[in-house]
């Protein structure tokens, strides 16, 4: 078996009023947020889909389906570390995470490093095994138009 195994996650959620903007942990301030069953943190659900799919467990709606009433309003970093968790009872570590989020509004470059460091903490990695890159849709498509935010993930794993 090898060594290493990587995986690829998306999200995307629709952005709406009343609802808080979630990213990689860190509330943002803006005026519309995500809506979703959970929080809808959209970087942190494709950085989970990345690392299911780096070991072939499928994505977070197997492990935390949405048509859940236990999962509404959860905490996707508590999600994350269940995933974690998964990851490390099989005995894979996270060798490194990169990802971007496509976003017209807000600027997300001066809360990337929060976002790191709250991952960070929750992986028990350091935050240089995360990568985040901010990028906007040139006004194309649902996320160009406003109407959303989506996020791309990739994860390096390592077996122990």
């Amino acid at each position: 078996m090898s060594r290493f195994r990587i995986g690829n996650g998306y999200d995307i959620h629709r952005l709406v009023e009343g609802r808080p903007l979630i990213l990689g942990g860190i509330q943002l301030e803006h005026s519309l947020g995500l809506d979703g069953h959970s929080d809808a943190d959209v970087l942190t659900h494709a950085i989970m889909d990345a690392l299911l799919g780096a070991l072939s467990l499928g994505d977070i709606g197997h492990y935390f389906p949405p048509t859940d009433p236990q999962w509404k309003g959860a905490d996707s970093l508590k999600l994350l570390a269940q995933v974690n968790q998964l990851i490390r009872d099989r005995g894979w570590t996270i060798g490194n995470l990169d990802s971007v989020v496509v976003a017209e509004q807000p600027k997300l470059k001066p809360h990337i490093a929060a976002m790191r460091d709250r991952l960070a903490k929750v992986l028990e990695l350091e935050p240089d095994q995360i990568g985040i890159k901010a990028t906007t849709n040139e006004k194309l498509g649902p996320t160009g138009r406003e109407e959303g935010i989506c996020a791309y993930a990739v994860a390096l794993l390592v077996r122990d």
